[in-house]
């Protein structure tokens, strides 16, 4: 394995407890160029792994706690009269940094929600008709938690489909519950976390990934995975373009976590369910049989035939 993967991932572990596989899967999507959702609940790690992500890559760390008062322009910026000058000036919004939190993303309003669109999507901020470009790289981590649901605004399908995985953390098991209270009994593990990349790093890493061989017959494959999400029986809403895209990144991304050049099938299976977990809305007839999303990703792999791929180029 890459030895500055190693690193972040080891100083990303002094802050997270007994999540190794959730802290990969971050790093995966953020070395694929996307965007993460942690769906859980209150109190598990989300804000820290954030912020230890941010402190170990050596990135600018913005936080918003969403309510329904925080407006558009919190997080875009906005554009203020200097007398002084006689023009208007940009001051920035929470976007413009390198890692923005955006938690509990669904207890504020629709609109606010869409001001975050365009710079996931394109890393611009565009205000009163200026353009402004975001710091690269650019990562938005988004929490929303899946119980209380008064007073929230579900994310809309255009808002989800920009988050290239939906993951949730999960409760830690006995042995990890009992280091975590040992560990915070003498100080805050957050301050043992050390910047151990740079930014520019970050982009060479992300530019590698880029990089890794695809063969045409996995393309075919998540291309097959795609069109089988939109003609099962139990979907109401299938994997869009995006979607498979950000399969293929993940992937390629999964592949140089593992320290190869070329991605296989296995790889496309291992980052199928948190990258279409999101995207694929079920019908009213799976609701009626009991299925949950977990049931028809895996059902949508099984009848999708898997090819068969020469590694040796």
């Amino acid at each position: 394995m890459n030895n500055k993967i190693e690193a972040i991932r080891n100083e990303v572990r002094k802050a997270i407890v007994g999540k190794d596989e959730v802290i990969d899967r971050t790093l995966t999507a953020i070395l694929a160029g996307g965007h993460i959702l942690l769906d859980d609940i209150p109190g598990v790690g989300k804000t820290t792994m954030a912020v230890a992500f941010s402190k170990a890559m050596g990135l600018e760390f913005n936080r918003v706690q969403f309510t329904p008062d925080v407006v558009p322009s919190d997080i875009t910026g906005f554009s203020m009269y200097n007398k002084e000058s006689g023009s208007f000036e940009y001051k920035a919004g929470a976007a413009m940094c390198n890692f923005l939190l955006a938690d509990e993303i669904n207890r504020t309003s629709s609109k606010t929600q869409s001001a975050l669109l365009e710079v996931m999507q394109e890393g611009k901020i565009t205000v009163d008709g200026v353009t402004h470009e975001a710091p690269l790289p650019f990562i938005v981590m988004a929490t929303q938690n899946p119980i209380g649901a008064a007073g929230t605004q579900m994310l809309p399908e255009a808002q989800l489909d920009r988050f290239m995985i939906q993951i949730s953390m999960g409760y830690p098991d006995i042995d990890g519950q009992i280091r975590i209270l040992s560990d915070r009994t003498a100080e805050d593990p957050m301050s043992k976390v050390e910047k151990v990349v740079t930014a520019d790093e970050i982009m060479e890493m992300k530019k590698d990934v880029a990089n890794v061989y695809t063969d045409v017959k996995v393309l075919k494959y998540i291309a097959e995975l795609a069109e089988t999400s939109r003609n099962n029986e139990y979907v109401k809403l299938g994997l869009s373009p995006r979607g498979a895209i950000a399969i293929m990144h993940m992937a390629k991304a999964g592949a140089y976590m593992e320290g190869r050049d070329y991605i296989t099938p296995q790889d496309v299976v291992k980052v199928f369910y948190d990258a279409a977990r999101h995207r694929v809305m079920l019908n009213s007839k799976a609701q009626l049989n009991n299925l949950t999303k977990e049931d028809i990703l895996k059902e949508i792999i099984e009848a999708t035939d898997t090819p068969r791929v020469d590694v040796r180029r």
